[in-house]
């Protein structure tokens, strides 16, 4: 995708509401309790700790007696808080929690593009149940973005948490470190790839996705200026498919919300 670039706004946050209105201590209110990840369930038990203990502990002031839900990235159980310590929240596991597993497993490449909009993207990337993200250095990335995107991975990874707390997932997704464009397209092992292009010759995703079925996907979205001639060769080379989301120039952030909404919204038919 070859992006015009506009400096969009702040994403919002929903707001407006406490620990206290939302009724976290209400077993009945399942669809407003918290979520957090811990690492592990063991005997009945589980520990959350680090920034989460801190946020829930002393931001969020959780008492004892309070419920949340816990994922250790395979399940979800209700967890009562037991004890608050200052470094940790202990839990006593109460029941499971059903979850809905994703029907279509989703690895994005991502170019690098500047990163108050890449990091939109991963959080709304999380947010539409994306499994893993790619950053790729593409050819019309700008300069100096791989170098500074190494030293941003941590907080990456925290954005991807977050969202995917905010949005109940049951998984963070994967971040990889930044790679080519070359090798990234290669490794992608999905059987259905997605290149979104501008070229003329590529098909509507509507007709690209027609009678296709697939349990997971690859989708390769580029830079601002677009994908280059060598990229486009590679990325065919590779099995990958181009698809077009209609004449519209879109920026990067845009194309990322248009087509995961949309494998999201067909999986699910």
């Amino acid at each position: 995708m070859a992006p015009r670039v506009a400096s969009p706004g702040q994403p919002g946050r929903w707001s407006g509401t406490s620990s206290r209105s939302i009724g976290l201590e209400r077993p009945g209110n399942k669809n407003l309790r918290r979520r957090f990840f811990v690492e592990a369930f063991q005997g009945g038990r589980a520990v959350l700790k680090g920034e989460q203990a801190e946020h829930l502990g002393r931001v969020l002031r959780a008492r004892t007696g309070q419920l949340y839900e816990l994922s250790d990235q395979s399940s979800v159980w209700l967890g009562r808080v037991a004890a608050v310590k200052r470094d940790q929240i202990e839990f006593d596991l109460l029941e499971r929690v059903p979850v809905e597993q994703p029907r279509l497993e989703i690895s994005l490449l991502l170019s690098l593009i500047k990163f108050p909009r890449f990091e939109w993207c991963l959080e709304k990337a999380t947010e539409l149940g994306v499994t893993e993200v790619i950053p790729i250095i593409a050819g019309r990335s700008q300069k100096g973005l791989a170098d500074a995107a190494r030293k941003r991975l941590g907080r990456w990874q925290k954005i991807l948490l977050e969202s995917a707390e905010q949005s109940r997932q049951l998984r963070i997704p994967r971040l990889a470190t930044p790679a080519g464009v070359e090798r990234a397209l290669r490794e992608a092992s999905a059987p259905l790839k997605l290149f979104l292009s501008e070229s003329p010759e590529a098909k509507p995703l509507k007709e690209v996705l027609a009678g296709r079925e697939a349990r997971s996907a690859a989708v390769a979205i580029g830079p601002e200026g677009g994908w280059t001639d060598a990229e486009v060769s590679v990325a065919r080379g590779a099995g990958f498919l181009e698809a077009s989301l209609g004449p519209a120039i879109l920026r990067t952030e845009t194309a990322v919300a248009a087509i995961l909404a949309i494998l999201v919204y067909e999986s699910s038919r």
